[in-house]
């Protein structure tokens, strides 16, 4: 033993200084001396969770309100909330629930490219950052089109938090407890929408929903500081920070050698700084060129398309329950307190459904084809008992039955996540959760809240409108069935 301590001892007095340092400050970035894993998983789960509470306070009846209305007798009701104060129709209403995702549009993509070159987690501090002073602004709009550019805006915030905080958790979780960990962070969406219905009703009732936006930026400051001051954690496939400064020096020290070499040649100062502006516009491209190439890799992956084209029409469902759904209740059931029993429902359901969904997948063995057997009978299931809800007459029948649906349907959490992650290479799971997340809103609820409003609009019957959408439910179920078949045409070996 002493010998080859000896050996080793040795093998590390000649290794090079800057190599021994390069493999430290790795060692370090990769264990920084605050954050656990459990650190980061309830840190991560409380920002995803007020990034829902901001989303759930917008559908809530306190902050988005009604329009004013008159009956036949001439009889009105002055209104609420932004759609009250600003005068919106119900199209106009689903659009500005939708507008934050144009910004996520534009900047998921972006911030997953910038991931493999910037440290993502400064990327998220200041992803947070900006989602911060947006939500401020959107409390001192003034009308429809300024608190629109708001939601663009805290769309663009988020982007960064969303294509990179679940490669973080996948990166830190126990082996056998990764889908379970998913679930956790991804049970903060509904736990976030249902206290964010509760909190703008009751912030808007009392002090005004300009209130609720800006108790929501005081609530993300303290993590945008912790953005910015802690040492940051580093992320598979990505290259740490040190080792890319560490070959700076190496291409500087070429640059001015090649320089000096003009130079004597009387090439002059003009003509090198034409080729240094060349060269700039050639990272560029090449930067341009490394993204369609890693977008290729996605489109063509059968496992990622099938388990995207499923949530998309997953989420048009989801979407546009949670921003009607206080107001089809409202109508349908004349439900007093809309907020409180969708929120309650919501939390309830979301929480002990998107917990059960990872635990049960970890203990059938997390793998891709496990994860599409049950994200197609739990949302087939669960698509049942919500289309019955909506037929029946008494509250009390609907109370149960919806509730029932949604803890099925927010099974799908952890395991349609954990297919994302794991289908493709760890250097494109950012890249990978940024599309999934923007073709699920793009596709999914962006569209779903302005048209179930035109739909409403239309037929003039609630029943009907909620009756037609949760219909939508089958065909993700039935995607999603189908997803095993092109899993095992890419991954023959995996048949079980």
């Amino acid at each position: 033993m002493a010998g080859k301590e000896e050996l080793v001892g040795r093998a590390e007095e000649r290794s090079p200084p800057v190599v021994a340092e390069m493999e430290s400050s790795v060692v370090d970035a990769s264990n920084p001396s605050w954050f656990t894993p459990l650190r980061l998983l309830v840190i991560f789960c409380v920002i995803n969770m007020i990034n829902y509470v901001d989303r759930g306070a917008m559908a809530s009846n306190g902050v988005n309100g009604h329009r004013t209305t008159c009956t036949t007798d001439g009889t009105c009701t002055s209104g609420s909330g932004i759609q009250g104060q600003f005068n919106l129709n119900n199209f106009e209403d689903g659009v500005l629930s939708s507008a934050f995702m144009v910004g996520l549009l534009l900047a998921c993509p972006i911030f997953a490219s910038l991931a493999k070159r910037v440290n993502p987690f400064r990327l998220i501090g200041v992803g947070l950052s900006v989602w911060t002073l947006a939500v401020v602004g959107c409390g001192l709009s003034f009308n429809f089109w300024s608190i629109a550019v708001c939601r663009m805006v805290v769309g663009v915030g988020e982007a960064s938090f969303i294509s990179l905080a679940a490669p973080f958790i996948d990166d830190n979780a126990p082996v056998d407890k990764k889908t379970s960990w998913l679930g956790v962070f991804y049970m903060c969406i509904p736990t976030g929408y249902a206290i964010g219905y509760l909190y703008g009703g009751s912030v808007g009732q009392h002090l005004g929903w300009r209130y609720a936006f800006w108790g929501e930026a005081i609530l993300m400051v303290p993590f945008v500081i912790l953005g910015f001051v802690l040492k940051p954690l580093q992320l598979k496939g990505c290259a740490p920070p040190e080792i890319i400064n560490a070959t700076i020096p190496v291409d500087t020290a070429a640059s001015s050698v090649k320089d000096d070499v003009k130079m004597k040649d009387g090439v002059s100062p003009k003509d090198i700084q034409e080729e240094r502006a060349g060269s700039s516009s050639n990272s560029v491209l090449k930067e341009v060129l490394r993204f369609l190439k890693d977008m290729k890799a996605l489109l063509v992956d059968k496992v990622f398309v099938v388990n995207v084209l499923g949530y998309v029409a997953y989420n048009f469902v989801i979407g546009a329950y949670s921003y009607w759904g206080p107001k089809a209740g409202y109508s349908i059931y004349q439900m007093k307190s809309a907020d409180i029993i969708f929120g309650g429902i919501t939390v309830v359901s979301g929480i002990i459904g998107t917990l059960a969904g990872g635990y049960i997948l970890d203990r059938m063995n997390n793998t891709i084809s496990n994860a599409f057997k049950l994200l197609s009978m739990t949302t087939f299931i669960g698509a049942a008992f919500c289309f019955g809800a909506f037929c029946f007459k008494s509250l009390y029948g609907f109370v149960v039955l919806f509730a029932i649906g949604e803890l099925l349907v927010f099974a799908i959490q952890g395991p349609v996540n954990f297919i994302c992650l794991h289908c493709v290479k760890p250097s494109l799971r950012p890249l990978s959760m940024a599309i999934s997340t923007v073709s699920i809103h793009i596709f999914g609820d962006v569209p779903s809240a302005p048209l179930v409003g035109v739909l409403q609009d239309h037929i003039n019957n609630w029943r009907k409108t909620a009756l037609i959408l949760s219909a939508v439910f089958f065909p993700a179920a039935i995607i999603w069935f189908i997803g095993k078949v092109p899993y095992f045409l890419v991954f023959p070996a995996a048949i079980v």
